[in-house]
């Protein structure tokens, strides 16, 4: 008789247990933020290739509303955000990731050293006022996983 209390206690204890983590496990999940990425684009001749892959992190996700992500730009890749130089198709694609959710970037000392302004890009464009490497190390320190394609 004794044994038997003693199993029902352990495996109501264990049920019991599980209950709990289960339930903690589901409110935790709910808290969580959507996952946060920072794409690093320098180079000019992976524009393209960087903009292909951000589609398709957010397809993959799931969608805008399962990812952030920032998109921080420097060095010669910022040309072909000009726009002057930037196709009527380069601009769309932009535009969709835009409304997507992307979050753009240009370092301030790239554009002083292309000799540009803010209007003188895309629309929707920040500043990375510090430097495009400072802001990338600041999303890392606010949990941004960091890509660099």
């Amino acid at each position: 008789m004794q044994r038997r209390s003693i199993l029902w206690t352990m495996f109501s204890s264990i049920g019991a247990a599980s209950v709990l983590a289960a339930t903690t496990s589901r409110a935790n999940a709910a808290n969580v933020d959507k996952a946060k990425v920072a794409y690093h684009l320098s180079e000019l001749d992976k524009t393209g290739f960087v903009l292909g892959n951000i589609q398709n992190h957010y397809d993959g996700m799931g969608g805008p509303d399962k990812v952030k992500i920032a998109l921080v730009i420097h060095g010669p890749a910022l040309k072909a955000f000009h726009l002057a130089q930037a196709s009527q198709d380069f601009s769309a694609l932009v535009s969709q990731l835009i409304k997507m959710g992307l979050e753009m970037s240009a370092c301030i000392n790239t554009m002083k050293a292309q000799n540009v302004a803010l209007k003188d890009l895309l629309p929707h464009f920040g500043v990375a006022d510090k430097g495009g490497v400072v802001l990338l190390a600041d999303l890392q320190s606010q949990g941004y996983a960091y890509l660099r394609p």
